[in-house]
């Protein structure tokens, strides 16, 4: 009897020592692993860096994690700066929803598309729009970049219970150049609706004066060597929802009631 416990006592020591065998073999392994895996992606990171250092000779050493990053997706729709509904009844709110959320939004994704493996990648939307202008094999990328710029530019036109008086200092600008405000609000107007097909009517700084210019579907006044200081999208996706064919009465409701002076005058420096 006395044996037989030993033998049992032995048989669950040795059990016990086995047990704490395995653990230590599995944990070991374990810890090689991840020492293995570690080194394969500090390696790997390297690599990917000497590449993008080969093909960006130019980049600073400033860049690190991001190094690597060179064909992602870099432009994002911009915020609106108002609700969706903050230009009714100007504007409805659901013709923000398909302008702003399909149409710019349209415009972001394909540029974004269109740059993957060129030399715009990361480049400031004004750099792409003025490297690209005129070039018939760029035509898309000036497009999609020059309409993402052109419409954020134009949501900043608008603001709600806008139109009124300019600030002074624009004030006394435009009375400079047109004479009155209402004669530069009559300039825009003509200039938005007598602009055939889509399209811009921009006030613009040239040479220390302002001036109206119209411009046909993506281009802008960025490419002409003047300062934009406010538009208004004539393209038929900005009123066709809230006014049909009647291009007069939405660029009228807009000079009247939405036109933001102040972005205006924040551009006007």
């Amino acid at each position: 009897m006395g044996e037989h416990n030993c033998c049992r006592k032995s048989e669950s020591a040795c059990l016990k020592k086995r047990a704490y065998e395995l653990w230590e073999s599995v944990v070991m392994r374990m810890a090689v692993f991840a020492l293995t895996l570690l080194l394969s992606s500090s390696a790997y990171a390297e690599m990917e860096q000497g590449t993008f250092k080969k093909n960006n000779p130019n980049q600073g050493e400033i860049m690190k994690k991001n190094d690597v990053i060179t064909n992602a997706a870099v432009y994002v729709l911009p915020p609106l700066p108002y609700a969706e509904n903050a230009l009714e009844p100007v504007i409805s709110a659901n013709t923000i929803r398909f302008h702003y959320g399909k149409h710019h939004k349209g415009y972001v994704d394909n540029l974004n598309k269109l740059i993957v493996g060129t030399e715009f990648v990361g480049l400031p939307l004004e750099k792409i729009i003025s490297e690209t202008a005129g070039k018939a094999d760029k035509t898309a990328i000036f497009n999609n970049a020059a309409q993402t710029w052109n419409h954020t530019f134009y949501w900043n036109s608008l603001t709600p219970n806008g139109g009124g008086e300019p600030p002074a200092a624009l004030k006394k600008k435009i009375e400079a150049s047109f004479g009155t405000v209402d004669a530069c609000k009559k300039e825009l107007a003509t200039a938005a609706t007598s602009q055939f097909g889509s399209g811009w009517a921009w006030l613009v700084l040239e040479g220390g004066k302002l001036k109206v210019v119209k411009t046909g579907n993506a281009e802008s006044p960025l490419t002409k060597g003047v300062k934009p200081l406010l538009t208004i999208d004539v393209w038929e996706h900005a009123y066709y929802l809230d006014y049909q064919n009647r291009r007069v009465d939405y660029v009228n409701a807009v000079l009247d009631k939405l036109i933001n002076w102040s972005f205006a005058a924040d551009n006007l420096g």
